[in-house]
């Protein structure tokens, strides 16, 4: 069992937010918690971010806001392998190298990002795994309530086999990524998911994001479907996902949440 260990005086905001920065086993996170009694628990959602971002990206910190404002949930992003605060390993500079060179001589990017991002989460799937054991220590999430993941583009690589192998997790907002590496571990989902494609990616065909969706076995599972290119997921997808927590974790949406 890891330890979770504050490394920063908390910040708090005038939204309500309490912003806490984290290590866990030396991999470097950020919690983000509603200003309340710690004895009043309350549920948390993982997140991970995209490929070349980071744990306190805009992304992370937009969609954190809207789930702590909105619905009292804690919320925490740790940084991925390569990623924000962790140095890049040579296996990542020649990875990324590559990706360049492809995306420079107008070749197709998606067997690289899904080599690269396979990669990447056969080692950040069991830091989440430890996170979220430390984090269930700390007496305002405790280890009984309810967890969400909330996971885009690589944050789906991630996601996937993660939620597929860990129980606690009980519902998960995925999206836009190809199925190769996937399809196998999202027939182990059951939790209920929601998931966004943009119909006209220019990276993953309508088909490709259609048989990821198609391999969850879910019962209950929402496609949302959005026209624009791969950097065109409209911002309101995310307050549709707040809501989505909302209802699967067990709290009501303030107006505050958009």
């Amino acid at each position: 069992m890891y330890s979770l260990q504050f490394t920063s005086e908390p910040s708090s905001y005038p939204n309500g937010l309490l912003e806490r920065d984290f290590t866990v086993n030396g991999v470097p996170g950020v919690l983000w918690s509603p200003l309340s009694d710690p004895a009043d628990r309350a549920p948390l959602v993982l997140m991970a971010h995209g490929g070349g971002n980071h744990k306190k990206h805009p992304a992370m910190s937009g969609r954190a806001q809207r789930l702590v404002s909105g619905c009292g949930f804690h919320v925490a992003v740790i940084d991925a392998p390569g990623h924000g605060d962790r140095p890049r390993t040579a296996h990542d500079e020649a990875e990324i190298a590559e990706l360049f060179r492809a995306r420079a001589a107008g070749e197709p990017e998606g067997p690289i990002v899904v080599r690269y991002n396979d990669h990447l989460a056969r080692l950040a799937v069991p830091e989440y795994r430890a996170t979220l054991d430390a984090l269930q220590e700390l007496p305002e999430i405790g280890a009984d309530g309810p967890v969400g993941f909330w996971g885009i583009n690589m944050g789906t690589a991630i996601g996937v086999p993660f939620v597929a192998s860990d129980p606690r997790v009980t519902a998960a907002v995925f999206g836009q990524h190809w199925p190769d590496a996937l399809a196998e571990k999202a027939a182990q989902i059951t939790v209920p998911i929601e998931f966004d494609l943009q119909w006209d990616d220019e990276h993953i065909s309508r088909e490709q994001g259609l048989a990821l969706f198609d391999a969850f076995a879910s019962t209950e599972k929402s496609l949302h479907v959005n026209a624009g290119r791969h950097k065109d997921l409209p911002r309101f997808e995310a307050d549709s996902a707040v809501r989505f927590f909302a209802r699967h974790l067990g709290r009501p949406v303030s107006s505050s949440a958009s």
